[in-house]
């Protein structure tokens, strides 16, 4: 009878789109885990292989079909390889991924995932596997606790899942279901441990992150109770709605320190008429207002947001005005695109806009919203700035961290610097970056 332990299966996972899918796929290897699995980077060394999927973009289905077509071929030297599909592709998708692909052996959703280990058994024992429910059960507290293994100095920690406003071109509340917001001891204690493994910088997630409800005191509320946490240096929150600005949460920015100066607040269009269209539940000039209450309360703040153009019924009064809305609050950093049509929202039903009208405007808003973007940078040459170093740069002796502002910055530090918090002056500003020395002034 042998005494050796079974060699460790490898896990695969491919994540696409936004942070909480990142966070996701960190919880489903971990949940995994219990399985006796253990993460590799390189597909060809899988024994499963997850591709943790988003459904926001254009054609996003077709690119994991695309995806699962090429790996297929790694089944030829490895029959037993596992394939599985999750996040919002799956949840949308549901049976019709396992009808085109057959290689598929699982298919979950993203408010499943916690059930991953169930169904690699049931994979293992050679059934297929299917959870697209949005079941009673809470993932999180079905999870294991987190691994006490050393981590880098950020981390992403979602706080609140789902999307009650029903935005006419947006499919996540079809695929992440009404909004659910965890309880704020659990989130803290998940911070807390986090802290343990040398995380000093956590970015609360949620789609509508600000209409957190599971602190009485809101996002503001839990803000506040991270602020208390030893060890935590830095606070930031992403992605909100410009109707969740409470009074509370824009006075957290001028008064908490832990709580960076970036907010990245989408609009998506600066037209009240196309705004209504796509039921955003807000107008041009009450988001300008909620912009000018936080710039109150910190003036320094350096602003991000989201925009769509092209968007049925679109004119070139409506794309000039939302031209007039950048150009009045100034971004620091944003993201653009030209709409795309999602099956099931009411906007897919509705006559579409020419592409070389959508490719014109695109260039015109990104050409922009990028003079925008290297005028900040160019604000902070000769400023003071403190940053988060992360990791190594590629030149001996160089470091690379955030700033407050949420920008990348490249210094010569020494390599303990990884995980602390450094003065740096900036002396040049680059193509989406800074750079700058270690400031002679006394660090924190």
């Amino acid at each position: 009878m042998s005494d050796r332990t079974p060699a460790p299966k490898k896990l695969y996972i491919k994540t696409y789109g936004c942070q909480m899918n990142v966070y996701d796929s960190e919880r489903m290897a971990e949940a995994l885990g219990g399985n006796g699995y253990v993460e590799t980077k390189s597909p060809e060394d899988a024994d499963m292989i997850l591709l943790n999927t988003c459904h926001i973009r254009e054609k996003a289905a077709e690119k994991v079909y695309s995806e699962l077509g090429r790996m297929k071929a790694l089944k030829i030297d490895k029959p037993d390889l596992k394939f599985g599909v999750t996040g919002c592709v799956a949840q949308a998708e549901g049976e019709e991924i396992m009808r085109r692909q057959p290689i598929v052996d699982l298919v979950v959703g993203p408010q499943s995932y916690h059930r991953l280990p169930a169904m690699d058994d049931a994979v293992q024992a050679g059934k297929k596997a299917l959870d697209t429910d949005f079941p009673d059960d809470d993932k999180f507290d079905t999870l294991k606790r987190r691994s006490k293994a050393k981590r880098g100095p950020t981390a992403f920690l979602t706080v609140q899942e789902g999307c009650d406003k029903f935005c006419a071109f947006c499919v996540v509340p079809y695929t992440r279901g009404s909004e659910v917001s965890r309880p704020a001891d659990r989130i803290i204690r998940e911070a807390q441990e986090l802290v343990e493994t040398g995380v000093r910088e956590i970015t609360l997630l949620g789609q509508n992150v600000n209409a957190y409800h599971g602190h009485d005191g809101g996002l503001a509320g839990l803000i506040w109770a991270l602020d208390k946490v030893d060890g935590l240096e830095r606070i930031r929150f992403t992605t909100s709605h410009p109707n969740d600005m409470d009074d509370a949460l824009i006075e957290a920015h001028g008064t908490c320190s832990k709580l960076m100066p970036y907010l990245h607040l989408p609009v998506q269009a600066g037209s009240d008429k196309i705004l209504k269209a796509m039921n955003r539940k807000h107008t041009a000039e009450s988001y300008i207002r909620v912009i000018e209450r936080i710039r109150a309360a910190r003036p320094d703040i350096l602003l991000s947001g989201d925009f769509i153009v092209g968007f049925p019924g679109e004119t070139d009064q409506d794309f000039e005005d939302t031209l007039s809305l950048i150009r009045e609050v100034h971004y620091g950093q944003a993201y653009s695109f030209k709409y795309s049509t999602r099956p099931g929202t009411p906007a897919a039903e509705k006559p579409q806009l020419p592409e070389d009208v959508m490719n014109e405007r695109l260039q015109r808003l990104q050409g922009l919203l990028r003079e925008q973007q290297v005028q900040t940078q160019e604000s902070m040459v000769g400023r003071e700035v403190s940053v988060l170093f992360e990791k190594a740069g590629r030149e001996a002796g160089q470091m690379i961290g955030k700033s407050e502002y949420l920008h990348a910055v490249f210094a010569e530090a020494p390599l303990d610097s990884i995980g602390k918090v450094r003065k740096v002056r900036i002396t040049r500003s680059e193509t989406n970056s800074l750079a700058g020395n270690l400031s002679k002034s006394p660090q924190f």
